[in-house]
């Protein structure tokens, strides 16, 4: 009786440590839209580190200083999906529309120029409200050098709040476009993930391309971007990579390449390309306008 027992114990004891020993290796279930978060961070942080470096800045002169007058917008605040106050240049339609347009600045900052751009897309769209997000929130750089530091020094957790609080913002029936130069090119793609099935259009200056195949796949807008050739951030063949994903993905990208380099289509530029910029601006309004 006493052998017997002690079987039936041993038996319970084992099963026992080899069911603990297993809940232990497991994992919790991961939620699509962490999934997604995740893979944001990871595009983020591949921008960040090569955008703090001093080759990626010798690609950026420093700007020639804009003096805009009668700029049609005004600076509000909303809140940022962190809980933490957010800050954008903000032109509101002249008759009452659920259509947001995220303009989103170059790595100097919400400059004058965004502001000029963002005064230029809301002419030329009319029915469409323009936010153009502060993603230093208040810090504006003048040189490659502070642009520089302030990359060095970006939390990429706190832009993806402040995109995520201009979407809220703009309310869960709005419809989503954005547009962005540079590093604001990068983060227009990453506003269409995070705006999900809001995001209508979506447009890219020479912003880095995505890799990442499951983040591609979750794309619900048609994006069209703007790249040159003389370019290596992106380069020709990341973009060439960028094209050939978003196809096999079954997205809508349309590709336009320039004999240009890096940052053309900025007027405050010493390297700006009129010819390029106009071709690329009139499809970029055509685009909008179509979607």
């Amino acid at each position: 009786m006493k052998k017997a027992i002690y079987v039936l114990l041993t038996v319970l004891l084992t099963a026992s440590l080899i069911s603990w020993n297993w809940s232990k290796t497991q994992h919790s279930t991961v939620n699509k839209a962490d999934e997604i978060e995740c893979l944001n961070m990871e595009t983020q942080q591949a921008y960040k580190k090569e955008a703090s470096t001093t080759a990626f800045a010798a690609m950026h002169p420093t700007p020639i200083t804009m003096n805009p007058e009668n700029l049609l917008g005004k600076m509000m605040s909303f809140d940022g999906a962190d809980g933490k106050n957010a800050n954008a240049y903000f032109i509101a339609a002249k008759k009452k529309t659920n259509k947001y347009l995220i303009v989103i600045q170059e790595w100097w900052g919400l400059n004058d120029n965004i502001k000029m751009e963002s005064d230029k897309y809301y002419t030329d769209l009319g029915d469409v409200n323009v936010i153009a997000v502060d993603m230093y929130d208040g810090k504006v750089a003048a040189t490659p050098d502070s642009a520089m530091k302030l990359m060095r020094g970006a939390d990429m957790g706190r832009m993806t709040a402040i995109i995520q609080g201009a979407i809220k913002y703009a309310g869960s029936n709005a419809s989503i476009y954005s547009v962005g130069w540079c590093f604001g090119g990068m983060w227009s793609l990453q506003t269409a993930i995070l705006a999900g099935p809001q995001a209508k259009g979506t447009v890219m200056y020479y912003g880095r391309p995505e890799t990442n195949m499951d983040k591609i796949k979750s794309i619900q807008s048609d994006v069209i971007g703007f790249f040159g050739n003389l370019d290596q951030s992106p380069s020709p063949g990341m973009v060439n990579d960028f094209e050939k994903n978003m196809k096999e993905a079954g997205k809508n990208l349309s590709v336009n390449r320039y004999e240009a380099g890096h940052g053309f289509a900025n007027p405050s530029n010493p390297s700006f390309n009129a010819a390029a910029t106009n071709d690329a601006y009139t499809k970029a309004i055509a685009f909008l306008k179509a979607h």
